[in-house]
């Protein structure tokens, strides 16, 4: 009698991954499976069907699928692959030049993995959808059996937008992903203030091929094809006005694609005195809600951190995700499923990204570490499926204004030292900002440039990225940054205010008046694989948390900032501090903040 297939984990492949990000070891899910060694054997008694055929029927971008085994030799080894395109055997290959790399029958690593659960969610990613069974665990692939084809009605719809505050305040651009060529359709947002007459606004197309990617998976088994990328630029805006917008595409026969409706509230005049809440993190990533790919648990606070913020949207305002974005490490059909993912967020709020090792590291490509953190990447996939108001995007430094924040973007993975171009950058960010207008100076970057009790940053003693503070401190205080953030270790901790490895201020909770220090402040908690502290705790270190999480700035005044630290897990405050001053108290000097003065008449 044949046996439905049961549910069964590899228990054997549960690894934790103490401190992989430091060295760039923190492995794809999808890495894990030889897929390169996978042989076609093919059980005549072994069935896998999926249902519905037919997705999206009513609109949907998500669905749940029902797949059904039948096999009458199930082991706890056996497990299913989610594959888009449908098609995966060897007549889709493409030519393969560097002779140690072996053509395999099945040439693309599947979209995810589960081990038979009966139940996947899919997305909408531009093409159809089969299921393959098969034996052999992940390490000796052997297909078993292939599914039906099964598809949405429109795969090419556009989806996932992506905000972003463009080059001016009054700009707010919007990014998203279809399957239409500019041959096929000509792409537009339609906009304008809720309730009000709408305009419509261009939009422009970019995309990039296998030969864009420096390297292995992204160039060979890791490689999905990434649909088409617009981005329109929505101008001349109110400030503080809600406006409704709707992703279009004009057919060449006259007809219109339309997404979903959405809407946002556009930024604040820089200076204006409101009420403005900020989201930091690092280091999210993607995680499954239907449990596949888990089986080594990746990201696993990523989906808590998700539904935190998507629960108190009407509360936030602008989101920074500083670096270590999807962990696609190469596998490029997760840059879609991490914009399904954020999409409630991303829609809503702009969603600023910084470039992290895992977006950009890849040797001989001009980073500034020669690690493969990227997986060839090389950070192609982070520049055109966000937007960033950088003057080179292929460089991820920038500097943003919203109301009375200042925001200086860093890019850790390129040089930063003094005498730099990015060094030329971070002073010039920090020394124009009108303190008056925007009294919140805030400095951001992946890597810890400042400090932290990370336990491989305490084995190496530096408590920092080697050269980070060295170039960058004395700007943190000539120019009196308040806070800077940084992600690239796994958990949560705050200093006090610090200059030079001394604490500066004695406050803990509460300052006023002059400060006379950055505070330091990792959060890098969002959802990746959790990172040990050292087994010294530095006299900087005030607050220092084990556990998934994320930073909210609320700025209630030109005299007032509350800064939080919320975990994932319930979305309470764990740590908090408040800082009260007025304008005279920034221009105050502090140790080496002011030039030298004279009494002279």
């Amino acid at each position: 009698m044949n046996l439905v297939l049961v549910v069964a984990w590899l228990v054997q492949l549960n690894i934790v991954y103490g401190f992989a990000h430091i060295h760039g070891f923190g492995e794809q899910p999808l890495s894990r499976i030889a897929i390169h060694k996978a042989v076609v054997s093919l059980h005549s008694s072994a069935s896998i069907t999926a249902t519905p055929s037919l997705l999206g029927t009513k609109g949907e971008d998500t669905q749940w699928v029902t797949v059904d085994i039948d096999y009458p030799d199930p082991s706890a080894d056996d497990w299913v692959g989610v594959f888009s395109p449908a098609k995966f055997n060897a007549s889709t290959c493409p030519p393969v030049n560097d002779p140690k790399e072996v053509i395999p029958y099945i040439c693309s690593a599947p979209i995810k993995t589960g081990k038979a659960s009966l139940k996947f969610q899919l997305i909408n990613q531009r093409a159809d959808f089969s299921f393959a069974l098969f034996s052999g665990g992940l390490l000796n692939p052997k297909l078993v059996a292939v599914s039906n084809f099964i598809s949405f009605v429109n795969p090419k719809v556009p989806l996932y937008p992506r905000l972003a505050q463009g080059k001016s305040w009054d700009e707010m651009t919007v990014t998203w992903t279809s399957g239409y060529d500019i041959n096929e359709a000509t792409p537009f947002v339609e906009w304008g203030p809720k309730g009000k007459t709408q305009v419509q606004s261009p939009a422009g197309t970019l995309t990039f091929g296998r030969n864009s990617m420096c390297g292995s998976p992204a160039r060979t088994v890791g490689w999905r094809d990434p649909g088409f990328i617009h981005t329109s630029f929505l101008k001349n805006l109110w400030p503080n006005l809600v406006y409704t917008y709707q992703l279009g595409h004009l057919l060449s026969n006259g007809s219109y694609i339309w997404s979903k409706k959405y809407s946002f509230k556009s930024s604040p005049y820089p200076g204006q005195d409101s009420l403005q809440r900020v989201i930091i993190f690092g280091d999210m990533g993607k995680a499954e809600r239907d449990g596949s790919n888990e089986y080594n648990a990746y990201q696993p606070g990523s989906l808590n951190t998700t539904d935190q913020l998507i629960k108190d949207l009407e509360n936030i305002d602008i989101v920074f995700h500083i670096g270590d974005i999807t962990y696609a490490n190469g596998y490029l059909s997760q840059w879609d499923q991490f914009t399904a993912q954020v999409e409630p967020i991303a829609s809503t709020v702009p969603y600023m990204i910084a470039s992290g090792n895992h977006e950009r590291d890849w040797p001989n490509t001009g980073s500034f570490y020669s690690t493969t953190d990227s997986g060839g990447e090389c950070g192609v996939l982070a520049q055109n499926m966000f937007f960033v108001p950088a003057e080179n995007r292929a460089n991820f430094w920038y500097a943003m204004d919203y109301g009375m924040f200042r925001f200086c973007i860093a890019d850790t993975e390129h040089d930063w030292r003094e005498g730099s171009e990015q060094y030329k950058f971070i002073e010039h960010c920090l020394a124009t900002v009108d303190r008056q207008k925007q009294p919140w100076l805030i400095f951001a970057a992946h890597r810890v440039l400042g400090y932290s009790s990370d336990f491989w940053y305490g084995v190496e003693g530096s408590f920092e990225e080697p050269m980070g503070r060295e170039s960058l401190q004395r700007l943190w205080q000539k120019y009196k940054v308040d806070i800077a953030f940084y992600g690239h270790v796994h958990n949560y901790e705050r200093t006090c205010p610090i200059y030079q490895n001394q604490c500066v201020n004695d406050e803990r909770s509460h300052y006023s008046g002059v400060v006379n220090g950055t505070i330091h402040v990792v959060a890098g908690g969002a959802g990746s694989h959790l990172s040990n502290f050292s087994q010294v705790t530095p006299k900087w270190s005030l607050y220092r948390d084990y556990d998934f999480g994320f930073v909210k700035l609320t700025a209630f005044s030109h005299s007032s900032l509350l800064f939080e630290y919320k975990k994932s897990s319930d979305g309470k405050v764990y740590d908090s501090f408040t800082i009260s001053r007025d304008y005279k108290d920034v221009l105050a000097c502090v140790h080496d903040s002011c030039e030298a003065t004279t009494s002279a008449t």
